[in-house]
Order: structure tokens, then sequence, then C-alpha cells
């Protein structure tokens, strides 16, 4: 039943990810792609999508995807298997293990977690930048390489907003990500269109 493997899914991705919604990514990827419920193009559409509407990253793209598999009820369905490990997991926290955390086995853990956490958003970020600028499926599929310049272009050029201080304060991340749909909706929409015509 397709609910109840959305449900099991999206509650496997959440009890398995450490680190928030980002570090979720290559799960994400492997689960749903290896399934056959979307496609790599429409995976990547719906993280830009998840990245630029409110709400928790995690939340926003497994809606997308229940909603894409199965209507609402297949929306409802992921959204809750995504939350519920979460939920169980953080009261299980502050009811035993609260009294532990400032113990130096449990920061030492917590350390390694970040650690690993830091290397799975830097394969995210690598993956993805063999996906969209190299326009590859994946990172092993060499023979479909084709470079897109006007994405190495658009990447090169958001890096220093990451860096930049106006009055002591770096430019907010919701400005960025306004820019970048900005700046894809001239470059893939507009100027394409204008040339065809």
């Amino acid at each position: 039943m397709i609910y109840l493997e959305l449900f099991w899914t999206f509650f496997k991705i959440g009890l398995f990810t450490i680190g928030g919604g980002h570090a979720m990514i290559p799960l994400i990827i492997r689960e749903v792609t290896a399934k056959g419920w979307i496609g790599n193009d429409m995976l990547l559409d719906f993280i830009a999508i998840s990245e630029s509407t409110p709400g928790p990253f995690a939340v926003n793209i497994a809606t997308f995807t229940g909603m894409e598999m199965s209507g609402v009820l297949g929306a409802l369905c992921a959204t809750i298997g995504v939350v519920l490990p979460s939920f169980i997991i953080i009261t299980l926290i502050v009811k035993l293990l609260y009294r532990f955390m400032k113990k130096k086995a449990v920061q030492e853990v917590f350390l390694g977690v970040r650690s690993s956490v830091t290397g799975l958003l830097i394969s995210v970020l690598l993956s993805l930048i063999f996906v969209v600028i190299f326009n590859m499926s994946t990172v092993y599929s060499a023979s479909t390489f084709s470079m897109d310049y006007t994405a190495l272009g658009m990447f090169i050029a958001m890096i220093p907003l990451a860096f930049i201080k106006i009055e002591g304060k770096k430019i907010h991340p919701i400005i960025v990500i306004l820019i970048s749909a900005l700046l894809g909706l001239i470059l893939y929409g507009f100027i394409p269109q204008a040339i065809a015509l």
C-alpha cells in the first residue's frame, strides 16, 4: 500500500538522519529515486522549492514527495513519517538523557556526530554541483557530462554573497534565495524565450 510505504520510507529517513534537513538529502535521493517515485530533475526542483518555501526542509520535501505520489493523504503520511522519529527521540532525550548531556563521553559523541554531518553536507554540495552544473544524472555517469555555464556562473556569483557584510551584517539568506530565483527566471525563462522568438 503506497500510504504505508510513504510513511515507512520517510520514517526511516527521519530516524537515520542526524544533523537536520540538509543532512538527509543523500538518503532522500537514494530512497526516493531508487523506488522510481521521482526522477532526478523533479527531485532537484523539489529540493529548490523546499529550500525557498517557509517551514523545515525535511517536512517540505516529504510533503512535496507524498503529494506527487498520492495526493493529500500521501503528503500527510510522508510528513507524519518524517516528523515522528524526531518527536519520539526529543521526548526521550528530555525525559531520560537530559541529565547526562554535560558528561564528557556524551559531548564526545556529539563532536563525532558534528563531523559526520559536515561530511554529509559536503557530499550534498558536490552531488548537486555534479547534477546541476555538469548535467550528470549521478556522480558516476560521466557519459552524460555537459557543462551548464549559466548555472556555473550563477554558482560562482552567489558564493561572495555568503561572505559579504553590509554595515557589519551578512546578507540574509532569503535575499540570496530571491536573487537566485530572479536570476533563474531571467536566464532560464525570459532570455531563452526571447531568443526563440
